[in-house]
């Protein structure tokens, strides 16, 4: 009955998500609810069918008290009828099955955009059905003495049909709900989803009257079978749906939502950076930045698409939100006279404290006026949920010139599924194993911030690094350790003399986010993995600090603890409803777990334009975390890493301060390995570009 629906738009459905259904997952999936079935109902109980007696008799009572007894009057005629009797019994043992296997065949090839839905409220029709049937055992009609019943099905002797030898061991105490009617129903349900042709509706809905009518006067249901299997259906269908998965493409994955769960008006999630471009000012209008901004919205799916809730129990989903706020969306900010790098900064810690908000998308461009004669500065924004530091960078690439193409896959496979799953238990045992992380820092009760930035020639980092025998970002995490010993009590340093010989250095538990991408990786959605290294923080000499730290960085490249936090972070959430994946993500994310946050971004080697002006530097603007006040990142672009300093002021009242303290540790580690990289570094003390 199926076979010969039509439907115009089933090819167009079916391209994409079909490739991504998996046969063998799907019989895997059938044969793991018959097999609830089967231990089910091979479990003993003491007094079922005695209980499923009494249950079929309390039906037929209450049925006949209301006037709807019509199983005896039907199950009489039907046996006084013998061809109507063996059709009867070959229709309740057959035209259900078909039906229905026929519908998940069709949909599977034709229709698999609706296909999972549909297999999902079939298989929680079958295991609810079994659970009543465990709970609530009936007896049906037909095998019940002295009521007058005649069994159809033994009398006609139906090969195949229901309780015959050949299925003799069938469940016989499985009256209430009715599965025959519920499957019938079932596909006449879909029939309606799908919205097939009125012809094949018709028919669907015919086969269900019939179904009913046949399991009365076979006498294997009560009417009130047929009254549960609607519930029952009806009651799946809307849960199977109720809780459908969004499409890939809109979902708001665990990685994602869980920046959506550490958010509050103390600790806003948004990403971005500090662009300066080399045009004089009033060269760039909050106009000619909206006409470029809708040029490239096509590429830009996350610029015109907001949050929609779907409830407490599920995660939400991109919507189209097609009419921007053009005026929030991008700002025109003016800074008061005479402007500079200070006031640029403040601007730019009250941004961060304004949580973006979630009736619209969640980005923002702001033009900045009166920063300086010659330089422009612009801030893009985008809440965390969207993308990581990296996809951040992707996004305002995707507004600049020349266009990039897109990225293609290179090919790059990775280790092999058991290397993977040993390295990420290897890493489980690591992470369980790590002691506590010790003090916490001060931090606000309010979303204030304070922000900082500062730039050096990336040749000159480099050089401390390898004079050192270190990596870049060893290079960091000693300069923000140090730095923050210079200028903050909180970290054992004396702010107003010099600092005890004799003190002994604490440490600070730092997150280094991981990029987990690929050259495959869309933009969008989070792709890091963090990894927390304790270093050292107080007086001491920076030579010794940066030595220690290249000694425990070793974790950040060793893969282990990489691929536990990357499961942890993506995999692990899944089987967690979004209640106690939110409440996961407030327990491990920020104070508790770690201090300050800490990333070396990479970037690229190359010359764009926005809007016609080139751009000279981006900072990277990091949110703090829920108790840990201090995020630090560094971007390199062209030669220069640009570094973006986000402090709480219950830390550090001036984020400027420790961008001095982290460039004078630089400067410092530089005159240990000699001149060049002093000279080099030193140079470009409190530069922007």
């Amino acid at each position: 009955m199926v076979a010969g629906v039509s439907m115009s738009r089933a090819a167009s459905s079916a391209g994409g998500t079909a490739s991504r259904l998996s046969l063998r997952r799907e019989l895997l999936i059938g044969l793991a609810v018959f097999a609830v079935y089967a231990v089910v109902d091979s479990v003993p109980v003491a007094g079922r069918s005695a209980a499923a007696e009494a249950h079929s008799r309390a039906l037929d009572a209450f049925e006949t008290g209301l006037g709807v007894g019509f199983v005896r009057p039907l199950n009489a005629w039907l046996t006084e009828q013998p061809v109507l009797c063996t059709l009867a019994n070959y229709e309740y043992a057959t035209t259900y099955v078909v039906s229905a296997f026929l519908m998940l065949v069709w949909l599977y090839r034709r229709r698999p955009d609706r296909y999972p839905v549909a297999r999902n409220s079939f298989a929680l029709i079958n295991l609810v059905a079994v659970a009543c049937f465990a709970l609530y055992p009936v007896t049906p009609p037909r095998l019940l003495p002295g009521l007058g019943f005649v069994d159809t099905v033994r009398l006609g002797q139906t090969w195949g049909s229901w309780g015959t030898p050949v299925i003799d061991s069938a469940n016989q105490l499985a009256a209430m709900p009715s599965l025959h009617v519920a499957w019938a129903l079932w596909v006449s349900v879909e029939l309606a989803r799908i919205s097939a042709g009125r012809v094949v509706q018709a028919i669907g809905v015919a086969h269900v009257a019939v179904t009913v009518l046949v399991t009365l006067a076979t006498a294997n249901h009560y009417l009130l079978d047929s009254a549960g299997a609607a519930v029952l259906v009806l009651g799946c269908v809307h849960v199977a749906e109720r809780f459908a998965a969004a499409p890939r493409d809109r979902r708001v994955g665990p990685s994602d939502a869980f920046f959506l769960a550490v958010e509050s008006p103390r600790s806003p999630q948004h990403v971005g950076g500090l662009i300066i471009l080399a045009a004089p000012e009033g060269a760039l209008t909050r106009e000619r930045l909206v006409a470029v901004v809708g040029d490239r919205l096509d590429a830009l799916p996350r610029f015109r698409q907001r949050l929609a809730p779907r409830g407490r129990w599920r995660r939400p989903v991109w919507a189209e939100h097609p009419v921007l706020d053009w005026e929030w969306h991008v700002a025109a900010r003016d800074l008061p006279a005479p402007g500079g790098a200070a006031a640029l900064d403040r601007l730019v810690a009250g941004l961060q404290a304004e949580p973006l908000p979630r009736d619209r998308p969640l980005w923002r461009l702001v033009l900045v006026r009166g920063y300086d004669p010659e330089r422009t500065a612009v801030v893009f924004l985008m809440h965390h949920v969207v993308a990581d530091g990296l996809g951040v960078v992707a996004h305002a690439l995707r507004l600049m010139e020349p266009e990039l193409p897109p990225a293609g896959d290179e090919g790059a496979t990775g280790p092999g599924a058991v290397r993977r799953a040993a390295g990420t238990a290897a890493g489980l045992l690591q992470l369980a194993a790590e002691r506590r992380q010790g003090t916490r820092l001060p931090s606000n009760a309010s979303g204030e911030r304070s922000f900082g930035a500062f730039g050096l020639p990336l040749g000159a980092v480099r050089d401390v690094a390898r004079g050192h025998g270190a990596r870049v970002t060893d290079v960091l995490l000693c300069a923000v350790a140090g730095g923050l010993s210079r200028v903050s009590a909180a970290c054992g340093a004396d702010t107003g003399a010099a600092a005890r010989a004799d003190a002994a250095p604490g440490r600070l538990r730092v997150s280094v986010p991981l990029m987990m991408r690929t050259p495959a990786t869309p933009p969008e959605g989070n792709h890091t993995a963090a990894v927390m290294i304790d270093v050292p923080v107080g007086p001491m000499a920076e030579v010794d600090r940066l030595a220690a730290i290249a000694r425990r960085s070793g974790r950040l490249r060793g893969g282990t603890r990489v691929a536990a936090a990357w499961f942890v972070m993506r995999r692990a959430p899944l089987i967690l409803p979004p209640p106690l994946h939110a409440a996961f993500a407030r327990a491990v994310y920020g104070g508790r777990t770690f201090q300050a946050i800490v990333s070396n971004l990479p970037g690229l080697d190359l010359e764009v334009r926005l809007a016609g002006a080139p751009m000279l530097a981006v900072h990277p603007i990091l949110p703090t975390a829920p108790g840990a006040p201090l995020a630090v990142g560094a971007l390199s672009w062209s030669g220069r890493l640009n570094f973006g300093v986000s402090v709480e002021p219950a830390l550090l009242d001036d984020a400027a301060k420790l961008c001095g303290a982290m460039h004078e540790v630089i400067g410092e580690l530089g005159r240990d390995v000699g001149g060049r990289g002093d000279r080099r570094a030193r140079g470009d003390h409190g530069r922007r570009a």
